[in-house]
């Protein structure tokens, strides 16, 4: 009591020191992150979808693998269609380029034909269609004919016509008869060659046959030619 005194110090702020608590702008912090948080869990309850449980993103899992699986099957397929596709496209290219070919050697080879027919001597019957040449010859029991005929002009229009041919010869009695064998159907061309076979009757020697041309529908007879039958 009666001891040393001590110097009293006069500070002003000593009491403000010694106030506790957090400074405004923590506070305000505070009540930023507090505001922040509950609006992210306001905003996912009520407007961003739902969380999935465990099953449901292992059954979200599974979904998207077998659909990259489908994809890539998917991608397969559409790669083996693509080189189909290119494949059919050579062969179409090619099968142009031959058919290309082809249509110019039909074109020399009517060309050809055409010269032929008109460098043989014309039918003296002046027919619509002319029997240019015709050979008849009997093999194995049947006639083989060839025949050149022309009409119009080279390139015109094909006429529907049908081949009649009746032969005369001797029977297997020695008596003469003439028989008329089945008729033939043909577009003739305005420069075109025919060639086939009848079958005779049997036991039938024959000599001459007499061919006509005749048109389709009017039966009209086109043209007209007797030869003899080697």
């Amino acid at each position: 009591m009666f001891g040393r005194s001590r110097p009293v110090v006069f500070d002003p702020y000593r009491h403000q020191r010694r106030r506790g608590g957090l400074p405004r702008w923590a506070w305000l912090l505070l009540a930023g992150l507090t505001l922040g948080a509950g609006g992210v869990i306001l905003a996912q309850e009520r407007w961003l979808p739902p969380r999935l449980s465990a099953a449901e993103s292992a059954r979200l899992r599974s979904a998207f693998e077998q659909a990259e699986a489908e994809r890539s099957r998917l991608q397969q397929a559409l790669t083996s269609t693509t080189r189909e596709r290119d494949d059919a496209r050579s062969a179409r290219e090619a099968l142009a380029k031959q058919h290309a070919e082809l249509s110019a050697r039909v074109e020399a080879f009517d060309a050809d034909l055409a010269f032929a027919v008109d460098a043989l001597p014309p039918d003296p019957r002046e027919g619509a269609v002319a029997l240019r040449a015709v050979q008849a010859s009997v093999r194995q029991g049947a006639l083989h004919y060839e025949l050149a005929l022309s009409h119009g002009q080279p390139g015109g229009r094909a006429i529907d016509g049908v081949l009649q041919m009746e032969i005369s010869g001797q029977a297997a009695d020695g008596s003469e008869r003439r028989v008329a064998l089945q008729p033939v159907e043909r577009r003739i061309a305005p420069r075109d060659v025919m060639r086939g076979r009848v079958p005779l009757p049997s036991a039938f020697a024959p000599a001459q046959v007499t061919l006509r041309v005749v048109d389709r529908r009017t039966e009209q007879r086109l043209g007209m030619r007797i030869v003899r039958v080697r």
